[in-house]
């Protein structure tokens, strides 16, 4: 989906149509959640300081984040793309991977319809890739944005991805890209280049997935059961908090709110997993693992504590947050075959 949350709160409200719309807290520790193709303009992108954002933008206009109506859209958007596969993988609210290798319509032309019926049905716009895997498909959409599509045809795959900048790559982050051009890896062919030991000794585990990943030979299919594997909830304060008090009555509420979501989702999990970012952006996790299931509140509140009367609280405190993982799940996979281009 295009600027997603944004779109929404613009098709909610049309006095806001080319006006430069995010969706965040416009108080000194906001944060840009996302923003309209308007705000981008201006330089305006999610996870940007709402502070940095308003100099940048002085019309910019700031809605606040409503998760239930951005779900309730994308159930629906789900709900179109059921019409098409069931070979559907959620990626998050706004995204999602389809496989349509049975399906008797060229790929190209799933795609070109499913937007159509989106924007006719819902009202706001997206784009897609088109491709033989994942990656590539990925790699496609962001070439296509906003409101079109883009088609790497088979034979074009190695070309497309060897003029990629290697930071645009999908899954490769700041720091490893750093590390890669540190490499002299700045293009999919540069990396194309590299021989599996040499990966491996500068970048891992992770250097055997470049390897097969550049030669298009991850087996990674379109998971219509992906895992989540955890569940978080985290929390700015306005203010700093310093004392120990105030800190643990703050993580008392991020608990309460941890067991709603556990209870709505329906899972349960063995980590608990605490963060701590201080005043000067420093942070800190602790993680205990159980050897059953953490059950309620009450014993997230006690991991907590426990966690509180290690960690060195010498410095004010500006974000909070905890997450549950080790999550008891069931895996179902699929397979991935040719493609109808």
């Amino acid at each position: 989906m295009d600027a997603f949350y944004a779109s929404v709160e613009v098709l909610d409200n049309p006095n806001l149509i080319g006006k430069p719309v995010v969706v965040g807290n416009d108080g000194s520790r906001g944060v840009i959640a996302a923003a309209s193709y308007e705000a981008r303009k201006y330089g305006i992108r999610s996870a940007m300081a709402s502070v940095v954002a308003k100099k940048k933008c002085k019309n910019l206009v700031f809605k606040k984040p409503r998760m239930n109506r951005y779900q309730e859209i994308s159930m629906k958007i789900k709900n179109i793309f059921l019409e098409y596969t069931d070979l559907v993988e959620s990626l998050s609210l706004d995204e999602a991977f389809l496989d349509v290798t049975e399906h008797k319509m060229l790929a190209s032309d799933i795609a070109f319809s499913i937007r159509k019926k989106i924007f006719k049905n819902i009202g706001i716009t997206a784009s897609a890739g088109i491709s033989i895997n994942k990656f590539v498909a990925k790699m496609a959409t962001n070439c296509s944005k906003p409101n079109g599509q883009k088609t790497i045809h088979p034979n074009k795959v190695n070309l497309f991805i060897d003029k990629l900048p290697i930071e645009d790559f999908f899954g490769i982050g700041k720091v490893t890209a750093k590390k890669m051009r540190n490499c002299k890896i700045y293009t999919g062919a540069d990396l194309r280049e590299l021989e599996l030991p040499f990966l491996i000794k500068y970048f891992g585990k992770s250097g055997e997935k470049y390897f097969d990943l550049i030669r298009n030979n991850s087996a990674n299919p379109v998971n219509p059961n992906r895992i989540r594997k955890s569940i978080g909830i985290e929390n700015t304060f306005k203010k700093d908090i310093s004392s120990f008090e105030e800190i643990l009555k703050e993580l008392k509420e991020l608990c309460k709110k941890l067991e709603e979501r556990i209870r709505v989702d329906k899972k349960k999990g063995r980590t608990l997993t605490l963060k701590l970012k201080y005043s000067d952006f420093t942070q800190i996790t602790r993680s205990h693992t159980k050897n059953g299931y953490i059950k309620d509140k009450s014993e997230i509140i006690n991991i907590c504590q426990q966690f509180l009367l290690c960690i060195n609280l010498n410095k004010p405190v500006r974000l909070l947050g905890i997450s549950i993982s080790n999550l008891y799940l069931n895996k179902k996979y699929t397979n991935q075959i040719r493609l109808n281009f």
